[in-house]
């Protein structure tokens, strides 16, 4: 398992990334941006994925950092329960839910593979924070 000395190093932080960009920038026009509870949940429950991932990275332990990474999960989950809300109400095209979903599907693997990995590891990490 690669070394991080930065959260924009993991590969699920940079795919989680993407994803948000993606989904603020569908949720900007049309109706979409005047459904002002959907659209701020959506763009919330997104951001909570990167940003569980780069604070979970922020902790001193890899248990900490696991914790961290299964909240991300559960944020990924989140935020593709709201991606069928955004498709049944015709806020997003069919093949922009597939992709999201799909990418999501796949930060939610890489958070479980990397949280597994650090739980059978219990040294702190040394990853150049104090």
């Amino acid at each position: 398992m690669a070394k991080f000395e930065a959260f924009e190093d993991i590969e699920a932080w940079k795919k989680a990334y993407s994803v948000t960009l993606d989904i603020y920038k569908l949720s900007q026009d049309g109706e979409f941006s005047r459904d002002f509870g959907l659209r701020d949940q959506l763009r919330r429950a997104s951001t909570s994925v990167m940003a569980n991932i780069a604070e979970g990275h922020g902790r001193r332990s890899n248990q900490e950092f696991a914790n961290h990474l299964n909240i991300a999960r559960g944020s990924a989950q989140e935020t593709q329960s709201h991606l069928h809300i955004a498709r049944a109400l015709g806020y997003i095209a069919e093949d922009d839910f597939h992709r999201l979903y799909g990418q999501l599907s796949e930060i939610s693997r890489m958070t479980l593979a990397l949280a597994r990995y650090l739980r059978n590891s219990p040294k702190l990490r040394n990853s150049g924070t104090p």
